[in-house]
């Protein structure tokens, strides 16, 4: 092996399928244990909660005219920690990076992709129904789009396209289909190996510094320089929890929350900024750096101990929670506190378990039965057409 070779083999762990065939095979890598997942499912639900705080009580806009005066007012002590809550974005981004990796391992692009599909697509599509109903019953809350826009969004790509969300989180779905084609493109075509995820992670990382010194929208776009770092710490997380630690991998996860940490600061951290919303820098990064250690603890085992079964149904829920708690969760603002005149704690203390129970209903007859058909489907006809293709 040559020295490039030497750098990017695991070291003192498993031999990897992409390895040199005449490398000595070493131990190999640890097998996956399902409770530590279980933590990030606890994980993954705390993230979507901590925007949920945020899009309820640490913004002004909309969510204000629904509470009809500004949350920071309202919930002077809670809106303090509520307004860090779009930090839930990054730490999804940082998740997804560990999710996808392990899921994508021993995965062709074509099974990859339809088990994407199956997974985003079909309570995607309820959450749109749900949320386009709800604008057309109460307009005041959220104005209704054109047909043609609406119908533009059942493809994900309305925002590319250029054409107004109907659910106002969906933009982080745009940048995580983005992260799937890149992955795709550049490892899993060839096979998940330990050498090929790090060498992705490398090239990534400075294509995001290449593309920030070209400062062009197109390149921008396309490499995500200010969400990469999560995803690539998240990949690298998983190699750590797959092979165990080694400084290579640790070096770019401190590369990673290096730079994701300037990037949370520059977008989130508003100097001078007036209102009732005020973010410190150092709390951004220490969150950060949390979000960080927190996914490290899975990584790394230190989180075997939580292996309660309900972790589980709370990272099933999270998905669709995320997609319908915010439009949906102003409606219900307004209905609550403004019609019947409930409280402010009283109103979040009824609609965020309300959104929950909605969500569980999502997952319980529209996830579990239409996702799994919909994967099965687009397997057998995929083999219909291979075999049609080769005769």
């Amino acid at each position: 092996m040559n020295a490039v070779d030497q750098a990017l083999a695991p070291t003192l762990r498993g031999q990897d399928p992409g390895q040199d065939p005449e490398q000595p095979p070493v131990a190999p890598p640890r097998p996956p244990r399902e409770n530590r997942l279980r933590a990030l499912d606890g994980l993954r639900l705390l993230a979507a909660l901590m925007v949920c705080l945020y899009h309820f009580t640490g913004k002004n806009g909309e969510v204000a005219s629904s509470w009809h005066q500004s949350p920071g007012q309202m919930f002077p002590t809670l809106s303090q920690a509520g307004t860090y809550g779009s930090l839930g974005v990054q730490f999804f981004f940082l998740i997804s990076g560990f999710v996808i990796c392990m899921s994508s391992w021993g995965k062709s692009m074509g099974e990859f992709f339809r088990s994407r599909i199956a997974r985003l697509y079909p309570a995607y599509w309820v959450a749109l129904i749900l949320v386009g109903t709800a604008s057309v019953l109460m307009p005041v809350v959220v104005k209704p789009l054109r047909s043609d826009e609406f119908l533009v969004n059942f493809t994900m790509l309305q925002q590319p396209m250029g054409v107004p969300r109907v659910i106002g989180v969906d933009w982080t779905l745009w940048v995580e289909m983005r992260f799937y084609l890149f992955f795709a493109l550049f490892v899993i075509w060839k096979g998940v190996t330990y050498r090929r995820v790090v060498t992705f992670c490398i090239l990534w990382t400075m294509a995001g510094c290449f593309a920030r010194v070209a400062d062009n929208p197109l390149t921008t776009e396309l490499v995500m320089r200010d969400h990469a770092p999560y995803f690539i710490g998240g990949l690298a997380f998983y190699l750590i929890y797959r092979y165990g630690s080694d400084l290579l991998l640790w070096g770019i996860v401190g590369m990673s929350f290096l730079l994701g940490q300037r990037y949370s600061v520059t977008a989130l951290w508003h100097p001078g900024m007036t209102g009732d919303f005020h973010r410190n820098p150092h709390v951004i990064q220490a969150i950060v750096l949390v979000a960080f250690a927190a996914v490290a603890a899975v990584a790394l085992g230190w989180t075997s101990w939580a292996n309660w079964s309900w972790l589980t149904l709370a990272g099933a829920l999270t998905y669709p929670f995320y997609l319908i708690h915010e439009h949906l969760g102003w409606f219900a603002i307004r209905i609550l506190h403004r019609g019947f005149g409930l409280g402010p704690y009283e109103t979040l203390a009824i609609t965020v378990p309300g959104l929950l129970c909605l969500a569980y209903l999502m997952h319980r007859f529209v996830e579990k039965p239409f996702g799994p058909r919909l994967k099965r489907t687009m397997t057998l006809q995929s083999k219909q057409l291979a075999a049609k293709l080769g005769k």
